[in-house]
């Protein structure tokens, strides 16, 4: 049976959303962007939370998120700025209509099966861990389930691996990912944008993120081949 949380009866039977996996890697900040700019595009999020993510999502922000009340731990996350204080972007209750959220532990969940229908899968951040499992196919809980799918049905996956200094393994891992047709995205900000501020950075790596999966934004400014535009701390244009 269908956990309660996810009620398929309001679901729109074109939906084909996002599916958005968070591992244990540090980094919760890049997928709160990440999910506030496919909602702010229109598009619709599926979220898998892995465990070890929720250690994370606790130490680097306090909140605990729950399987029963997960709705109202991801609106206090979302509206969350990447310096931790709260309530610095706007969380409607129309935007959280379009995340539907998968427990990590449901294997039977829907993005497990090809036939469920989706646009692609962005792990953000993807720790070693992940990379190792999804690379070799081990399928240990949903959120390395979905991402072998994505690839067996050659549907966009984005890997933002969060991790320094990479090892032998892990390398021999993301060049596995980059063969089997995954785009292996390492959050890595940049500073030509003009960063003013930590968000600023958090907001490039998930623009970044958005941009490999064609997904409009303006989460910061980009480069147009004019020298000077980072060192004057110029704003992104959008957000």
């Amino acid at each position: 049976m269908e956990p309660p949380h996810n009620d398929t009866s309001k679901q729109d039977p074109g939906r084909r959303p996002w599916v958005v996996g968070i591992s244990g890697a540090s980094g919760t900040p890049y997928a709160a962007s990440v999910v506030r700019g496919l909602l702010a595009a229109g598009e619709a999020v599926d979220l898998i939370v892995s465990r070890a993510s929720r250690l994370t999502l606790l130490d680097e922000t306090g909140i605990a998120f729950r399987d029963a009340h997960w709705r109202e731990d991801l609106r206090e996350w979302l509206a969350r700025g990447a310096d931790g204080k709260p309530g610095t972007f706007p969380v409607t209750e129309r935007a959280l209509d379009a995340v539907r959220y998968w427990p990590a532990g449901d294997l039977a969940a829907g993005p497990s099966s090809g036939s469920y229908p989706v646009q692609g899968m962005l792990i953000v951040p993807a720790s070693t861990a992940c990379v190792a499992g999804v690379a070799l196919g081990l399928s240990k809980d949903l959120l390395q389930r979905v991402a072998s799918v994505t690839l067996k049905e050659r549907r966009p996956l984005v890997v933002a691996v969060r991790e320094t200094p990479l090892n032998g393994p892990t390398l021999k891992h993301l060049v596995a990912l980059d063969e089997a047709g995954a785009v292996v995205l390492p959050a890595s900000p940049a500073f030509y944008a003009g960063a003013t501020h930590i968000q600023d950075l958090v907001d490039f790596v998930a623009g970044r993120v958005l941009d490999a999966a064609q997904v409009p934004h303006g989460l910061y400014r980009r480069w147009e081949g004019e020298l000077g535009g980072g060192s004057k701390g110029e704003a992104p244009k959008a957000r």
